[in-house]
């Protein structure tokens, strides 16, 4: 059951590595997630990532302060929208799916923003 344990958490990680870059998957859920799967499989897994200088912030603050910092809120928003309208303008030609990628920027900016801000 470790092994499993493990191959998702280091699953999901690798897709949170991809949220940092790509404005609709999820960073901080899915290192939490990838952190919850290595607390029970791996501690050594659970210490790296933890300890890790870029993914471990993450975790911590979210954890510990249920925050975003300001830096990652703003980011994620912009890349959100940008990606999301450029979608709705020059991709879609679907009145239905250009309403709902709007729908979808909305229902996010929404979620992002109901999060405190990390001071």
């Amino acid at each position: 059951m470790k092994y499993i344990l493990s191959a998702l958490g280091i699953l999901s990680l690798g897709i949170g590595i991809a949220g940092i870059f790509l404005p609709l998957v999820p960073t901080t859920p899915l290192l939490l997630l990838s952190a919850a799967l290595f607390c029970r499989s791996s501690p050594r897994l659970y210490n790296w990532l933890l300890s890790h200088p870029r993914l471990g912030p993450y975790i911590r603050n979210f954890r510990e302060h249920k925050a975003i910092p300001l830096r990652a809120k703003v980011l994620s928003v912009t890349l959100l929208w940008a990606t999301l309208l450029y979608c709705a303008i020059f991709v879609s030609e679907n009145i239905w799916l250009r309403l709902m990628f709007i729908s979808i920027a909305i229902g996010v900016t929404i979620h992002i923003l109901s999060y405190d801000t990390l001071k």
